[in-house]
């Protein structure tokens, strides 16, 4: 090597490293505080593990201590509780299970969506938010539902990109007539206010700036008493308002709320920091209700919804199973299993619905509200009727779902331009809404069970 420096690793140096390792004794060695040197050189017998439990006889003389005799009967006392608490609480879990009835069902609905079959499902279609106020107009389109692969899709998208009708048309100057009479007849309600508007700015009229879509089985596939189960993930999107519910086939009892409505399932597309009044009310969380009352003004569902939230997720990130199960002593709704309860409501009490609502004394333009159950004698009316199933999107509102003045809300829902402000503010919550089909609601599989036998 270079400057006279050895390399410790060469081939010589490693042969004259053995030989002295070989001719030189070992010097070193391992030492113990007071031990010999070579201590642990040495080989030690090895003992086995010697126990210091006292055998034989010995005195005793905690046993004759009082004391401990009241030990052992407490103790006795409480492994006896726990016996006892054990065979109790077996006890009433088999009671309770035996009181439960186990209604027989006959599934009438199985559609996993392989096409859109027009002997099931029905589109709806008008303009005016279905007494909501929501801002689309539900359309029979295919780029507002369609079936593929996933499932049935119900997607929102902007008006001024799916039709002729450009951007200035929808603020003013242009009639959309869906009439049967001068229209194109695609109108599903007797309204003329549902099926035609013309837009106009100085009043605030638009055209509807969102179109979506509302798949019902009114008059093909209802039930009275029985179960759903809707297999669903929910749109990503500010101001999106999914829904899977059920509606009177036959409004018996008068118009919204007195026949009733069963949600099953409703959302908001929000992001989880959306809450109302402090309580998480985005795409997180999940809502059952039943809407039911003598008047508009009146409806109790308050008294009758409740809600579920997920943690670290949220209802579009993946399906879930939306159940409801409903017969003459109750219904309740539950999520992907009957063990996770969200909503239950029982008619099994002394009162009916009337009488829990407490709306004999309440009063309304003057006069006392009218009981619209008076003739019937069942204490769930009106949840004695036929029901159908409807799906969708909905798209803002004016009655109250989306709360004015939270999340940046950019309209007033009692504004007469209400509308004009929401279309106005696209620029904030088109960017939020998820892309293609995540903006929609993806519906995966549907069933409908009739209670009773099947014919």
């Amino acid at each position: 090597m270079e400057h006279g420096i050895r390399n410790p690793f060469t081939d010589s140096a490693i042969q004259s490293r053995k030989s002295s390792l070989r001719e030189t004794p070992a010097t070193c060695s391992i030492t113990s505080l007071n031990q010999p040197e070579d201590h642990y050189n040495e080989k030690k017998p090895r003992h086995r593990f010697r126990s210091y439990r006292l055998v034989g006889k010995y005195e005793q003389p905690w046993l004759e201590d009082p004391r401990m005799r009241n030990t052992r009967q407490n103790s006795w006392i409480v492994y006896g509780g726990i016996v006892v608490g054990v065979l109790l609480s077996a006890y009433i879990c088999f009671t309770k299970i035996q009181a439960v009835t186990n209604h027989e069902y006959c599934l009438i609905l199985d559609d996993s969506f392989q096409t859109l079959d027009p002997n099931i499902w029905t589109h709806e279609v008008q303009i005016d938010g279905y007494g909501t106020g929501s801002f689309d107009w539900t359309t029979t389109d295919v780029k507002n539902a369609f079936t593929d692969a996933g499932g049935l899709h119900i997607v929102p998208t902007l008006t001024n990109e799916t039709t002729s009708i450009d951007n200035n048309e929808i603020y003013d100057g242009y009639t959309l007539n869906l009439t049967k009479a001068g229209g194109d007849g695609s109108c599903t309600s007797t309204s003329i206010s549902s099926c035609s508007i013309r837009s106009n700015a100085t009043i605030g009229n638009l055209v509807p700036p969102v179109r979506s879509a509302r798949l019902t089985t009114a008059g093909k596939k209802t039930i009275k008493y029985g179960k759903v189960e809707v297999t669903a993930k929910f749109p990503k999107g500010d101001w999106l308002w999914p829904a899977i519910w059920m509606y009177p086939q036959n409004s018996v009892y008068g118009e919204w709320p007195r026949s009733g409505e069963i949600d099953i399932a409703e959302g908001r597309g929000n992001s989880y920091t959306y809450a109302l009044d402090g309580i998480p009310a985005g795409r997180n969380v999940m809502t059952s209700t039943l809407h039911w009352g003598p008047s508009s003004l009146a409806d109790a569902y308050w008294r009758t919804t409740n809600g579920k939230a997920l943690r670290r997720t949220d209802y579009s990130e993946e399906y879930h199973t939306f159940g409801m199960e409903w017969s003459e002593d109750y219904i309740y709704t539950y999520l992907d299993s009957r063990l996770v309860q969200v909503l239950f409501m029982s008619f099994k009490t002394n009162e009916n619905l009337w009488e829990r609502g407490n709306f004999s004394t309440q009063v309304e333009n003057g006069t006392f509200l009218e009981n619209p159950w008076q003739n019937s004698t069942a204490p769930n009316a009106p949840f004695d009727m036929e029901f159908y199933l409807i799906l969708n999107v909905a798209v803002g509102s004016r009655n109250g779902w989306f709360k004015d003045g939270v999340d940046s809300k950019p309209w007033i829902d009692g504004a007469t331009n209400a509308a004009w402000d929401f279309w106005s503010a696209a620029d904030s919550w088109l960017p939020t809404w998820g892309e293609g089909t995540e903006r929609g609601m993806t519906v995966k599989n549907v069933k409908m069970w009739q209670q009773g036998k099947c014919a």
